[in-house]
């Protein structure tokens, strides 16, 4: 059973040793030496008993990553938030450009194809709520930057 306290241990080695992470680590490995016992009893070998519990108790990757965002580090979480105060600002710019461009290319669909009957006024008003959005999603995110300062 010495193969699945190297394959649970190796699994988990990238998680810190808190009291959680050695609790689940026992628990998978007492559920995958009962099932490889289990496996001994019905007549396989013991190599061939901890691979099968090994492959039958499925990918570890999924279990550590549930865990994983139980305990996500402070430092991510700040991290986050910087990337968020960052982002705002450049999707304030993006939408500032893409509104632009919309409605430069509704003013001349406009003009070329109805030149005498003005329309683009009224779509214009509705594009303009992007831009207007983002602003009050970046003043927002300044506020708190200047607040946390």
């Amino acid at each position: 059973m010495q193969k699945i306290n190297m394959y649970v241990e190796e699994q988990f080695a990238d998680l810190p040793e808190t009291e959680q992470v050695v609790n689940l680590k026992e628990e998978i490995k007492d559920s995958m030496e009962e099932k490889a016992a289990d496996f001994m009893l019905d007549g396989k070998l013991e190599e061939d008993a901890v691979n099968k519990a090994i492959v039958d108790f499925g990918n570890l990757a999924e279990i550590k990553r549930e865990f994983q965002l139980q305990h996500v580090p402070q430092k991510t979480t700040e991290k986050k938030k910087k990337q968020k105060e960052d982002m705002s600002t450049l999707n304030l710019g993006f939408s500032i450009c893409g509104s632009g461009l919309i409605i430069a290319l509704l003013v001349f669909v406009n003009m070329y194809y109805t030149p005498h009957e003005i329309w683009f006024v009224f779509p214009t008003f509705a594009i303009l709520w992007w831009p207007v959005s983002m602003a009050f999603v970046w003043m927002k995110a300044r506020k708190r930057k200047v607040m946390q300062r």
